[in-house]
């Protein structure tokens, strides 16, 4: 491997470990479900993505690289999609919103 594409590697993983520890915290630190798989949800995505895009260029070879970008591209479609749903559901059986949250958008009125 070349020097600038260490390089790239290098920041990529970094950026991704940074991102998957932002998620990683989030989940710790914020107060009910709706903002833990926010967290959760978006900076998982870009962490893990950016990961496997680092794999996919250490890796040397074009056909493990677009793997990788086919694999970020699936966490980019599915992982938004399902915190949705789940969050969709736990409001449907009556989950409340920490006591932080200011308003409740789909609460019946």
């Amino acid at each position: 491997m070349s020097y600038p594409t260490a390089i790239v590697v290098a920041v990529l993983i970094v950026a991704g470990a940074l991102f998957a520890l932002v998620a990683a915290l989030g989940l710790l630190r914020l107060p009910d479900l709706y903002t833990r798989m926010h967290a959760a949800s978006k900076a998982g995505t870009v962490g893990s993505g950016l990961l496997l895009i680092a794999a996919g260029i250490a890796s040397g070879e074009v056909a493990v690289l677009v793997r990788a970008v086919a694999g970020f591209v699936f966490f980019l479609l599915t992982a938004p999609v399902a915190a949705h749903l789940l969050a969709r559901a736990a409001h449907k059986t009556g989950l409340r919103l920490g006591p932080e949250s200011v308003r409740d958008d789909l609460a019946k009125r």
